[in-house]
């Protein structure tokens, strides 16, 4: 069956073609073009450096679940997963690929709530992304706006409905590895407020042996007019998600398409579990034509179960905080024009986290741990802390633009051992509690941007910074505070254009960059003084350079009203890299190892995205999304390449509408891997390759680096309705 659905998909990308488009003006450019530019523009000028969006286009040409396959199509960004629907990191310019579990040095928002906590790491296993309607990522240090986060800034749009009245939506969704997803959705708008309330349901027994996902989201969004000047906005989300660990395995396995998982994870029922709360209450405020303040209080709190292969982890992590933002336009004369933002954001987390270490030793009972004086119990507090400002100052006669932005962002942790109690625990003679903060750090951001008719010219100067979290900051085997450790900085050169041409109905972004990052955080291993086995610690071990273009193109050619065929619409994004480590050193034991001018791991070389839309005038359509990522190296010291891989993949649908639109009917195929390539889905990187786990059905000294992807062609197929009374 796998077969004929796979040689259907193929012989149809001949007789069906699709696109969808429409006209839409934005300011005085009327788009011919894709819809996402009109978001596009607008973020691009705003942020004055390399910015790119997805719309609901884009996140519906795949299953919205794989998020990856959305993202990976951007220049610039690669999405890493370590399970089916979770474990994602994102890695934007090479930046925040060095990590083995969730994101490090990346921002993320949720509308205008943060995803990433006041530790610096960013989770997606709990985030519904079927009810996401666009996306915007911010291409390296945005922190004059954003703070923290050297790799950039990604931002998730929902929003509620437009159309006035009250809908009912239906999506449901079956696939290969037993796919079941189901998302059931009530709209209502009229006069002053608009909301929605989304039920949604996930599950899936994976492509790898072991890799069961389950989750279940309520979100409800409500936007409320008080006044002609004043909006209230409400978001309540609570998320369930449980996603099982195959963990790694040998290379030798993943280049013969063999995946068995890894004994150490699947004998312990390896995964995590995460039920969390969200909330977010927003008010703007439109003080006076010219002023106007928007404020988020936001509220967030995850209670997490983690089996891994070496230890049993649980953890309270309850996040809060707000993000206020004033803007002030004002036009100073007929030549010049103001546009001033200034804000702050503050967060505080407070997480109670246990942790249990596993023997290993014991087939029989595989969740034996070690005596509770080898186990730990912490109170953290972590605490942001960040004030900014920009200001965008416009010459009319030139349509020129200048663009001054400087934030001031501050760090602090502090963790208290919840063990180290006075005769509490027998043979527990330490205190692993500390304290520690990082120097305020000032980031500017400043950038000239020209408009020559459709065409926006931006020359960007920008920088951001990366500061340690509060697991980095302590070295556990040594009983000490990591004190040499310093946050990373970055500084970006970006050239990058935006522009329409043909009528508008061609689009491009095109952009050159030179992002410099200073004293890299690295783990490191080390001999342990006191006796036994090796010990990781995290250290600064030099720099990185980080040079490229990225390319996005896309065009929509529309036929005659009375052809068969709508529209056709391809289009493709590009990433060349050369990424290397400058004045780049690490200390494996007593060994120094000089790595400059190596690649950087992780990261290929060259990736590439091509697609092919057609929409037909009686309401089919077709979708095609080919990509293409080079290889890459695992090690400093570039010894360890794993081949690079091409991923094909297909939709073909029917679209309509009935009862003078009250009905909204789609129904679709989708296939994913039609060319049934061996890929890969995570990679360990640096000096956590060659991994090796106690118990693995792999002999001691073979590395389990790998997360393999699916290696044969899967499908998924689906109906959407939507009724409006």
């Amino acid at each position: 069956m796998k077969y004929k659905i796979s040689i259907l998909l193929t012989i149809l990308n001949f007789v069906f073609l699709f696109s969808q488009e429409k006209t839409i003006k934005l300011e005085p450019v009327l788009i011919k073009g894709r819809k996402k530019n009109v978001k596009e523009r607008h973020e691009f000028k705003r942020h004055a450096q390399s910015t790119e969006v997805l719309n609901d286009y884009e996140l519906n040409r795949n299953n919205p679940a794989f998020i990856e396959q959305s993202l990976n199509t951007m220049s610039g960004v690669q999405v890493d997963k370590r399970t089916q629907l979770g474990g994602q990191r994102i890695v934007i310019r090479g930046y925040g690929n060095d990590q083995k579990f969730n994101n490090w040095g990346i921002k993320a928002y949720y509308n205008n709530m943060p995803l990433t906590t006041a530790d610096g790491t960013t989770v997606f296993d709990d985030v519904d992304f079927s009810i996401i309607d666009n996306v915007e990522v911010i291409k390296g240090p945005a922190s004059s706006q954003y703070g923290a986060g050297v790799g950039g800034t990604i931002r998730f749009y929902v929003k509620t409905p437009i159309e006035e009245g009250l809908s009912f939506e239906q999506k449901t969704t079956f696939g290969s590895f037993n796919l079941f997803q189901s998302s059931s959705k009530i709209n209502y708008k009229k006069d002053k407020s608009s909301m929605f309330l989304n039920y949604g349901h996930l599950e899936s027994n994976g492509y790898r042996p072991h890799s069961t996902s389950l989750k279940n989201f309520i979100s409800y969004l409500g936007e409320f007019s008080i006044s002609e000047k004043e909006k209230l906005s409400l978001f309540l989300g609570y998320n369930n998600s449980y996603e099982q660990i195959a963990g790694q395995i040998s290379y030798a396995d993943y280049y013969a398409g063999i995946d068995v998982g890894n004994s150490a994870y699947i004998k312990k029922n390896a995964g995590n579990s995460i039920k969390s709360t969200r909330f977010g209450l927003s008010y703007e405020n439109q003080f006076s034509s010219n002023f106007k303040n928007n404020t988020t209080l936001f509220y967030y709190s995850s209670d997490l179960e983690g089996i891994s292969a070496g230890a049993y982890t649980i953890s309270k992590n309850p996040n809060y905080g707000l993000r206020s933002v004033f803007s002030w336009k004002k036009d100073i004369n007929s030549k010049w024009k103001n546009d001033l933002n200034f804000g702050t954001e503050i967060q505080q987390s407070t997480s109670l986290v246990s942790n249990y270490r596993f023997l290993g030793t014991d087939d029989n009972n595989p969740l034996l741990v070690s005596n509770i004086s080898k186990a730990s119990y912490f109170n953290y507090i972590n605490n942001q802390f960040g004030v900014f400002i920009e200001n965008h100052i416009d010459y009319n006669p030139y349509n020129l633009s200048f663009v001054f932005g400087l934030s001031a962002n501050n760090v602090k942790f502090s963790r208290k051992d919840l063990f180290a109690m006075p005769g509490l625990i027998t043979d527990y003679n330490k205190d692993l509690s500390f304290d520690k903060s990082f120097n305020t750090v000032f980031n500017p951001h400043i950038a000239i941007q020209k408009s020559i008719k459709n065409q926006i010219i931006n020359l960007s100067y920008s920088f951001g910074y990366n500061s340690p979290t509060a697991a980095t900051s302590f070295i556990t085997a040594t009983n000490q505070t990591n004190d040499n450790l310093i946050a990373e900085k970055a500084k970006m050169i970006d050239f990058s254009v935006h522009g329409l041409l043909f009528d508008t109905k061609f689009d491009y972004q095109i952009a050159l960059f030179d992002m410099q990052i200073k004293n890299k955080l690295t783990q490191l291993s080390a001999i342990n003084p006191q006796g036994g086995a090796a010990y990781t610690y995290w250290a600064n071990t030099g720099n990185q350079q980080n040079k490229g273009i990225e390319l996005s193109l896309g065009y929509v050619y529309e036929l005659s009203k009375d052809n068969f065929l709508k529209a056709i619409q391809p289009f493709t994004s590009l990433s060349i890299n050369d990424f290397k480590y400058k004045k780049f050193q690490t200390k494996i034991g007593n060994n120094i190892e000089d790595y400059t001018n190596k690649m950087v791991v992780g990261v290929p070389n060259s990736k590439y995205t091509l697609g092919l839309d057609f929409k037909f005038k009686n309401g089919f359509y077709l979708q095609n999304t080919y990509n293409r990522i080079g290889n890459v190296y695992t090690d400093f010291a570039n010894t360890n390449s794993v081949r690079g891989f091409e991923q094909f993949n297909s939709k073909i649908g029917y679209q309509k509408e009935f009862m003078k639109k009250k009905i909204t009917f789609d129904i679709y195929i989708a296939g994913n891997n039609l060319t049934n390539k061996i890929n890969y889905t995570f990679l360990f990187l640096g000096n956590n390759i060659n991994d090796s786990d106690t118990g693995s059905n792999y002999p001691v000294g073979v590395a389990t680096d790998v997360n393999p992807g699916a290696s044969k062609a899967y499908y998924f197929g689906g109906v959407n309705l939507k009724y409006s009374l």
